[in-house]
Formats: C-alpha cells, sequence, structure tokens
C-alpha cells in the first residue's frame, strides 16, 4: 500500500507546472511584436528603454505577484476577476467588474477590422493602394468587415479559437525569430545599410514632458493581462516558492524581449525621424515595414513581410469574431451578472449566441467605427484607435487591484499557498500604487495633443460606456418589478 500511494504522489508531483514553464505560458499571453513597435513610436525609438525597464521593475512584477495571489486564494473561482469581486466584496461590484472587462473590448472590437485590413494590404503587398484610400472608404470597407464578423460570431461558428490560438503562436515564433535574425544580420550582411545607435545618455533618457506622460498608457495596456494565468497558480510545483520565481523570469524574459526588440528597429529607424504624420506611420506600419527590411537584409524580398501579414491578417479577424463573442458570453453567462442586465440582452438564438447582446455591440463598436470618418487616412485612424484602446482597455485592471486590495483587508478569511508580501500594510500599499498608476495613466492617456475633438472624444467614451454599465440594473430592476419575476 505504501509503495503504490508513493507512486501516485510521484505522478501528482509530475503533473505540476515547473516555474519556468509557466514563465513561458504567460509570456505568450502577455507579450507580442506590437508592443515593441507602439513603444517605439510613441516615445522616439530607443528612449523608450528607460521606460519599459522603469514600467516593469515599477508596475509590472508587483501587478504579476499579486495575480498570483489572487489565483491562490480564489483556486476554485472559474470566473477570474468576476469572481474574486464576489468573494471579497458584494454580487452588484462583481456585476461591475464582469461589465467592464466585457465594455472595454468595444474599441478594441472597432480596431480589429482596421488591423486586419491593414494587415491584408501589407500581405498582398497593397499598402500604399490601401492608405491612399480616403477615410470614408476605409470606414466603410471596414464597417463591412465587422458586420460581417458579427453575423459569423451570431451562428455560433467558434472553431475560430483554434485557429487565433495558431495565428498567435506564429506570430509569437516571428517576434522573437525577428530580433535574433536582425541582431544576426549585420554579420551576415555587413554592406547592408543600418542605422548607428547612439548609446549616449542624453539619446536614451527621455524628455519628461507633456507628452512623455500622456504616453504612458501605452506601455501599461502593453503589459496587462497575466490575470489570465491565475488558474494555474495552484498547479505550479510549490507555488509559494515557484509561482514569483515563474513571474520574475516571465518579467525577465519581457524586458529582454522589449529591450532587445527596440535595439533591433533601432537599427533600422531613427527614432528622431518617428513625429508627426510620420509617427503615425510608424505605428499603422512599423512592424510590416520592420519584416520588410529584415527580408531585404537576407536577400528574400518580400517573403518575411508576406508571411507576418497572412498571420496578422488571420489573428487580426478570428479575434475580431472572439473578442465579439467571448467576453460577451462571460458577462451574460454568470448566473450573478445575469440578474443585473436587462432581459432582452439574455435572448440566445438556436446557436447559442447572445443575439441581442451582438446587436448591442454592433451599436457601440459601429458608432467607434462612424465616428472614425474623421480620421485622415488608414495610419491615422489605426493611431487613434491605438491610444484609445490604451485608454480603455486598462480600466480592467482596476478591478485586479481592487480586488488584491479587499483580498488583504480580510487576509485572515481566505487561506492560501501563496502571498505576495507577509505584511498586510505592504500588500494594501502596493495594490493602491498599480491602482494609482493604471487610472492616472488612463486619464493622462485622453490628452491628444493639438487636438481637442479627439481628446474630448477619448475622455468621454470611458464615461459613456460606465453610463451604461449603471443604467443596465435599473432597467432590470424596473423590469422584475413589472414582471414580478427575476432570472
Amino acid at each position: 500500500m505504501a509503495k503504490d500511494n508513493s507512486t501516485g504522489q510521484q505522478t501528482a508531483a509530475s503533473s505540476k507546472i515547473k516555474w519556468y514553464m509557466l514563465a513561458f505560458m504567460a509570456f505568450s499571453t502577455v507579450w507580442g511584436f506590437g508592443n515593441v513597435t507602439n513603444g517605439f513610436g510613441y516615445f522616439h525609438g530607443t528612449q523608450v528603454i528607460f521606460s519599459w525597464i522603469m514600467v516593469f521593475v515599477l508596475y509590472f512584477v508587483p501587478y504579476a505577484l499579486m495575480v498570483g495571489e489572487l489565483g491562490s486564494a480564489f483556486k476554485t473561482a472559474g470566473g477570474g476577476v468576476t469572481s474574486w469581486i464576489l468573494e471579497t466584496t458584494n454580487p452588484k461590484l462583481a456585476y461591475y467588474a464582469g461589465y467592464t472587462y466585457w465594455v472595454v473590448h468595444i474599441p478594441y472590437i472597432a480596431s480589429k477590422g482596421s488591423g486586419g485590413l491593414k494587415a491584408l494590404a501589407w500581405m498582398t503587398l497593397s499598402n500604399d493602394w490601401y492608405d491612399s484610400l480616403p477615410s470614408w472608404q476605409i470606414q466603410l470597407a471596414t464597417g463591412v468587415v465587422f458586420l460581417f464578423f458579427c453575423w459569423v460570431a451570431s451562428r455560433g461558428l467558434n472553431p475560430l479559437k483554434a485557429l487565433t490560438t495558431a495565428a498567435g503562436s506564429s506570430m509569437f515564433v516571428m517576434s522573437i525569430l525577428f530580433i535574433l535574425m536582425m541582431m544576426a544580420a549585420p554579420v551576415i550582411n555587413p554592406s547592408a545599410s543600418y542605422v548607428p545607435l547612439d548609446w549616449s545618455w542624453e539619446a536614451l533618457i527621455p524628455k519628461f514632458n507633456v507628452e512623455y506622460f500622456t504616453s504612458l498608457s501605452i506601455l501599461i495596456f502593453a503589459v496587462g493581462g497575466c490575470e489570465k494565468i491565475s488558474p494555474y497558480v495552484n498547479k505550479v510545483e510549490n507555488p509559494a516558492k515557484n509561482f514569483p520565481k515563474g513571474m520574475i523570469a516571465l518579467a525577465i524574459m519581457v524586458m529582454v524581449c522589449a529591450v532587445l526588440g527596440t535595439v533591433a528597429l533601432g537599427m533600422m529607424f531613427s527614432g528622431a525621424e518617428i513625429t508627426g504624420d510620420a509617427q503615425a506611420s510608424f505605428i499603422a506600419n512599423g512592424a510590416y515595414e520592420a519584416f520588410q527590411r529584415l527580408g531585404d537584409y537576407y536577400h528574400v524580398g518580400n517573403l518575411f513581410v508576406i508571411f507576418y501579414g497572412a498571420c496578422n491578417t488571420i489573428g487580426q479577424f478570428s479575434t475580431l469574431v472572439l473578442s465579439i463573442d467571448a467576453p460577451l458570453r462571460m458577462l451574460l453567462d454568470d448566473g450573478n451578472a445575469r440578474r443585473f442586465v436587462p432581459k432582452q440582452l439574455l435572448k440566445q438564438n438556436d446557436k447559442g449566441a447572445y443575439v441581442n447582446g451582438i446587436k448591442l455591440i454592433v451599436v457601440l463598436s459601429g458608432a467607434i467605427i462612424a465616428i472614425q470618418l474623421l480620421g485622415k487616412d488608414a495610419s491615422d485612424i489605426i493611431t487613434w484607435l491605438t491610444r484609445l484602446n490604451s485608454v480603455c482597455m486598462p480600466l480592467r485592471y482596476l478591478w485586479v487591484f481592487f480586488a488584491y486590495i479587499m483580498l488583504r483587508k480580510l487576509s485572515s478569511k481566505f487561506p492560501r499557498d501563496y502571498m505576495f508580501v507577509k505584511n498586510n500594510k505592504v500588500a494594501v500599499f502596493f495594490g493602491v500604487w498599480c491602482f494609482a498608476v493604471t487610472a492616472i495613466c488612463c486619464v493622462l492617456g485622453m490628452y491628444a495633443a493639438g487636438d481637442p475633438m479627439r481628446t474630448i472624444f477619448n475622455a468621454i467614451s470611458p464615461f459613456v460606456f460606465l453610463l451604461l454599465g449603471l443604467i443596465m440594473p435599473e432597467i432590470r430592476k424596473r423590469q422584475d418589478e413589472r414582471d414580478g419575476t427575476t432570472e
């Protein structure tokens, strides 16, 4: 009997996730090549290295470790942030957390159509023609694509999840290959034209002006989302010791890729020249131009950019469908949230899709697509949507930090295998710190220099989304009073 028990324990131990496996799982979830190009474009080239390091050390590491503690405390909770809020506060706040997670995807959904068409244009080597189109034609095409994929989502066609995973994995591999191949390029092709890197103090330290602080939301947006790995905390071998080790490894891996990716781009592009319209063009096209130049260095023409464009086209469009369907299901499938949303939104068709919820997405995301008609061209529209996403998407992280603060205030109530720090006051400080950094960066990110209209739009969008979330429970309350029933 003792032998059998020992064998069972060994089997259970062998099924545990190693700390380095956790780090790689989280890395592929959190990081992408677009984060490198966005940072390079918004922070004038290699100057972003200083900001990346600061964000990783002061924000990302405590953020990831707090997520680990939340996952350890609520190991059986399947709803992520919503479940954490429900356990530590009350059902109404849990609804708001779930609603926030859904509604911040509205601008993201609007951007996926534009991003997919941009990728398709590069894949077919017709980007110059695409960029020359007037904004109304671009947004008309974006609207048609958006409506088509809303229809796809309404038909319950979700085998695209596997396609999204495959495309995301290939994009991740290409991001790593880009860094390795670009570092090797001067050795393989020394006669090619490279931009000399300036490692002087003045070239690396950014100017701490209005432009700098209003762009920090781009970096916060880039490093967010590690709460997706929380279900794996208790599957790690010796989580108290190995989970923080895995998260530190994750931070180091991401930081190294951000720094080396920035250096690789710095060998191709001069950060001093990425200003004004050139900045908008780089934000929209920089990743593709980087792979195009890499192909020139290796004498393979447009092979790399075609492959990257194909991967991104598949990834953008499949992510569009999943972003329409998955966050909506997470909200409306939740038994707690269903009590606070209007009954019309709970209607499902024979495919199980929430048809009225999808119609609401059509109205909200469609309005954003329509407003983008005011953009100058394709690059300008994508840059605008990138900024809007950096304002809206991090709002969901606020609930992570709020849940952590509440967990530490009720620390004795929730036993857990792993704790970020032992001292409750220190833990609450980190929670408040990350909450404040996220909120301040989101507010500052609303500012669009020299464009009051966009500043107002960036500020109004989150307010409208919040207002809708406040109105929904009141509508549902009146419906229940009228019908004398509850869901």
